[in-house]
């Protein structure tokens, strides 16, 4: 670790709002949920670079250039020691930075099938140390769609959502949008490290080797559960790496199609939900199950995006 770059807290830092906190279209910053495995980077805008094939970028020379603003859901995908337990913690927020292709070209990077994307920060996770934190992701993704951050809803990224700079790619799960960035790497193979290849892997569907997260699941989020007389109101979001195109609201085993609003933002930002249901004596809990235009959906119960089930309120 840089001399100057200080970690502080230099320990895992976990923290999420309450559901209700994301009622807003866009969510503000400050309920933007915080996750540091080796903890919080202190990285001095001043004399960080971004070191990309033998090329150096300063935070000023990248904020000269020209820049891209796209509005998009962050979601962690949740604690990696625990992959099958649902945290809900995600956000919808205006990412403003430079394209990762024009840094790339700037920077004349050769072709290749990965892009390691290194971070500033260090520390010990689950008894391992780690001298940096570490992903590779394809290419051809990265070049697509990738924005290398340094403004998050009009202001420059906090400490703790990656300050100087982080990258994001929209559609992948928060995990592979390294904060504090300091490094791009164009590699032909995937490097071994606990954030790699060890931890933040899962099993496809229909069994075979475990592959890296990146894509988001579908899933959905209850903001708000209130009674209007008889009837109960029920709100949300829902969101995935496609398209969702239907959310279905369940109370005592029945099920309703609850309306949908246009996305926040752009094909990665999350669609607004409502419905009203009638419940019956002892209907107390309401299940939320969005899917999407790839034919997901959501299961009920025993993954990490498992529906989202409410009380109703008395």
């Amino acid at each position: 670790m840089p001399d100057d770059v200080r970690m502080e807290p230099a320990a895992t830092t976990k923290w999420q709002p309450a559901p209700e906190r994301l009622a807003p279209p866009t969510t503000g910053v400050d309920d933007l949920y915080v996750i540091g495995h080796l903890g919080i980077a202190r990285v001095p805008g001043h004399s960080w670079r971004l070191r990309v094939h033998g090329r150096e970028f300063t935070l000023d020379e990248l904020r000269a250039l020209p820049g891209t603003e796209v509005q998009a859901v962050l979601e962690c995908f949740g604690n990696p020691l625990r992959p099958d337990e649902p945290v809900r913690r995600a956000g919808n927020v205006v990412w403003r930075g430079v394209p990762v292709a024009t840094v790339l070209d700037l920077a004349d990077a050769p072709e290749g099938p990965l892009l390691w994307a290194e971070g500033a920060d260090s520390g010990v996770f689950d008894g391992t140390p780690c001298s940096e934190y570490l992903k590779d992701l394809p290419l051809d993704v990265v070049r697509d769609r990738g924005v290398l951050a340094y403004e998050c809803n009009g202001e420059p990224l906090t400490a703790e959502h990656g300050f100087p700079v982080r990258l994001f790619v929209p559609g992948y799960f928060g995990t592979n949008n390294v904060k504090w960035l300091r490094s791009l790497t164009v590699a032909d193979r995937r490097p071994e490290h606990l954030f790699t290849t060890t931890l933040y892997q899962r099993v496809p569907p229909g069994g075979g080797d475990p592959e890296p997260v990146r894509d988001l699941d579908v899933t959905s989020l209850v903001t708000d559960v209130h009674r209007e007389g008889a009837t109960v109101r029920v709100t949300g979001w829902a969101w995935g790496s496609a398209p969702v195109v239907g959310v279905e609201v369940g109370l005592g085993g029945r099920w309703a199609e609850a309306a949908l609003s246009a996305p926040v933002g752009g094909p990665h930002g999350w669609r607004g939900f409502t419905t009203t249901v009638v419940p019956g004596p002892g209907e107390d809990v309401v299940v939320v199950r969005a899917r999407d235009d790839a034919g997901r959906r959501q299961p009920l119960e025993g993954v990490r995006n498992a529906c989202h089930a409410v009380p109703v309120p008395l």
